[in-house]
């Protein structure tokens, strides 16, 4: 894929707190995995970031708010961005840029520091997953859900959440800024205590939005965040082997990124065969 228009998927919150990062690092960690090519995850939570605690990565050494001198002068530059994320462990085509930090300077972050970052990382990176939570009233949302060429709206099948609050989000705000619900993809976060409530169908007529799939939240993955093994998670665990893999093939399918052929070696039959064969390939 040419560098410089790699297509961007934005990741938001009807309500806060309710698995909106969780499910955007699962998607940008399945399409690195799936399509080997370079992924950027850019965490623009301004004041609510947690995923390095989920990673274990008690003290990033590069955050969104240590970049700011380079994005209010407009000099950050694609090398510089993908030597600022954190590398995945098990997973190098994954970089993650971690969000602000620094409560206090959130205020400050502007529309034209954000649009050089979208900018930026569209020249660093092949596909870019971005997660702004479920607020409003800051530059990064606003940016990012207009400039995203996919905008998936997280909830659940509480009808407070894509009821009242998607209601008031993206059915009100979001259309202010030329955004119609139609425009969103829908990801129905289930948890495992929750045994009922509302299907996918009816939420996404309530909200006026399309289906794109289900995250399946697990005790084991619940238990991983507090020991930031969110990744080991997504990388070992049934479960998080599985998680948002369907979500996954469909956004990269919308924007042509192929499904990387797995490399021979690494298949269990042609193992098998090698030992066979005492170890001797034709190949």
């Amino acid at each position: 894929m040419n560098r410089g228009s790699a297509p961007m998927a934005a990741f938001i919150g009807t309500t806060p707190n309710i698995g909106t990062t969780s499910a955007a690092f699962a998607a940008a960690f399945r399409i690195a995995e799936l399509s080997g090519m370079a992924v950027g995850y850019l965490c623009l939570n301004l004041k609510s970031a947690k995923l390095h605690r989920f990673l274990g990565v008690e003290e990033p050494e590069v955050t969104l708010d240590k970049l700011q001198p380079e994005l209010r002068s407009a000099s950050l530059t694609a090398e510089r961005l993908r030597g600022a994320g954190y590398g995945v462990p098990g997973l190098s085509n994954l970089k993650v840029l971690f969000g602000n930090l620094d409560r206090e300077g959130a205020e400050y972050v502007g529309a034209e520091e954000i649009q050089h970052l979208l900018d930026t990382a569209q020249k660093a990176f092949d596909f870019v997953v971005l997660d702004v939570g479920a607020y409003w009233d800051n530059a990064a949302t606003v940016c990012c859900m207009r400039r995203s060429d996919s905008r998936i709206v997280v909830t659940t099948p509480a009808l407070s959440h894509f009821q009242e609050d998607g209601g008031k989000w993206i059915g009100g705000v979001s259309a202010l800024f030329g955004i119609q619900p139609h425009q969103y993809d829908c990801i129905v976060m289930r948890t495992p205590w929750a045994k009922s409530g509302y299907g996918m169908n009816e939420i996404c007529k309530e909200l006026g939005c399309s289906p794109l799939g289900e995250f399946r939240l697990t005790e084991s993955m619940l238990g991983g965040f507090d020991r930031g093994d969110f990744g080991a998670w997504l990388a070992e665990d049934a479960a998080g082997k599985a998680a948002m893999k369907k979500t996954a093939a469909v956004l990269m399918k919308r924007h042509g990124l192929r499904i990387a052929f797995p490399p021979m070696g690494g298949q269990p039959w042609y193992r098998k065969l090698l030992a066979y064969r005492n170890g001797v390939s034709s190949t």
